[in-house]
């Protein structure tokens, strides 16, 4: 059974950095697409960055872009977001999520396999 399990949230000043990691288990993650993505309440999912199962596409979210970093280790079946000079606004849950294919959006709706979230909060 696939699943996906993110970790490496926490709490961290502005200007911070902290690295999520999202791992895979019950699939080879070679053949996925993997959409990071955020959520704050009463706030739509908002998608921040996605990779193709062969990092040949990268995307960001103005949001984010310059600040954040998305790269995968299918040898680990993982995929990381580093994010630097974190910022308050960037508070949120963060999710992972997985299509089967060549291709990567930054729309949720594309995508069949999500992870449970891990918090992310950036405050003094």
């Amino acid at each position: 059974q696939l699943q996906l399990v993110e970790s490496g949230g926490g709490l961290v000043q502005p200007g911070g950095s902290l690295r999520l990691s999202c791992a895979a288990s019950g699939i080879t993650l070679w053949y996925y697409g993997i959409g990071w993505f955020r959520q704050t309440p009463g706030k739509e999912r908002e998608g921040i960055s996605c990779i193709t199962s062969s990092s040949g596409t990268i995307k960001y979210a103005d949001s984010v872009k310059g600040r954040f970093t998305v790269s995968r280790d299918n040898t680990k079946n993982t995929v990381y977001l580093q994010m630097n000079n974190l910022k308050p606004e960037d508070t949120a849950v963060y999710y992972c999520a997985a299509v089967w294919g060549p291709g990567a959006t930054l729309y949720p709706t594309n995508y069949d396999y999500w992870g449970q979230g891990t918090q992310v909060t950036v405050s003094s």
